[in-house]
């Protein structure tokens, strides 16, 4: 699927009460893009343009698990400690790209893969991204993330790490409960509901970062980031949680479609020396355990 730019259904400054359900529930009118259905010839140029940039670091690969297939991007240095990247609940887009390729370039050096949870689709707006979350499979996208783990452990890196961004990031801490073989994981502003994971139950190193600003209440706001310290604390692994003042949610997204996206939905703050204290975090946790 053709990769896109975010297009806001909404305007609207979103309020500090607001809980994840109500922030996303601006619009039930779905559209997802294909390149077989209508679109203006601009429109379809300019995705296309970004998604061919990002997709020439990658090499695609399928991987199977039970009965079902699903295609991967992997970046970065044969024989590396791998990382698994898992995506917003945007899907497979260029963000999520531009994170991979930064992960497979910070020293010592890493393999990263993306496993495209969604199955080819790409949410254009928070209506559809949104339609796409509830219809994702957990269960399933963990059983995506094992595969993805043993993938990389059967070809070539001897250590695998899990990461990811919003949805992704609860789906990461869930894997350092359910997924065996990880070595380590660093979820980026997001918590795994009760039902699929509890954080205390972890049985591999877990590093959490959280923006001071975040309202998803429940999902990456401050007391659910102070929440999961303490469940982390009960372990018994090796944690820490971050917060960083002045950042709200999806700060690490600094490409310019990001921002702008961003900006879309209410989020005005721009801190890049959080985004560099983070990925420096991220590199110090990674390489600590993954080496």
């Amino acid at each position: 699927m053709i990769g896109s730019i975010f297009r806001a259904s909404t305007t609207s400054t979103l309020s500090h009460n607001s809980s994840l359900s109500s922030y996303f529930s601006f619009s039930r009118n779905f559209h997802i893009f294909s390149p077989n259905k209508p679109q203006s010839s601009s429109s379809y140029f300019n995705r296309f343009q970004i998604r061919s940039m990002a997709d020439s670091a990658f090499q695609k690969i399928q991987i199977q698990r039970d009965d079902t297939t699903f295609d991967a991007y992997v970046v970065g240095k044969e024989n590396a400690p791998g990382v698994v990247v898992l995506q917003e609940w945007w899907g497979v887009d260029y963000e999520v790209k531009n994170h991979a390729v930064k992960i497979s370039q910070l020293e010592p050096g890493f393999k990263a893969l993306i496993p495209d949870l969604y199955r080819g689709k790409v949410g254009l707006d928070v209506a559809e991204a949104q339609h796409l979350m509830e219809g994702l499979d957990w269960k399933g996208a963990v059983k995506d993330i094992e595969a993805s783990v043993n993938w990389l452990k059967a070809n070539g890196s001897e250590k695998v790490g899990v990461t990811g961004y919003c949805m992704g990031g609860a789906l990461a801490i869930a894997s350092a409960v359910l997924v065996p073989g990880v070595d380590a994981a660093v979820g980026f502003y997001g918590v795994p509901s009760p039902e699929l994971a509890d954080p205390a139950q972890a049985k591999a190193p877990v590093q959490a970062h959280f923006g001071e600003l975040d309202n998803f209440v429940g999902f990456s706001d401050v007391k659910a980031a102070k929440d999961l310290e303490e469940k982390l604390k009960v372990s018994g692994v090796p944690s820490e949680v971050h917060i960083y003042p002045g950042s709200a949610h999806a700060f690490m997204n600094m490409s310019s479609d990001g921002i702008e996206r961003r900006k879309a939905m209410g989020m005005e703050d721009l801190n890049e020396a959080n985004v560099n204290l983070a990925w420096s975090r991220f590199q110090e946790w990674m390489t600590r355990y993954l080496s």
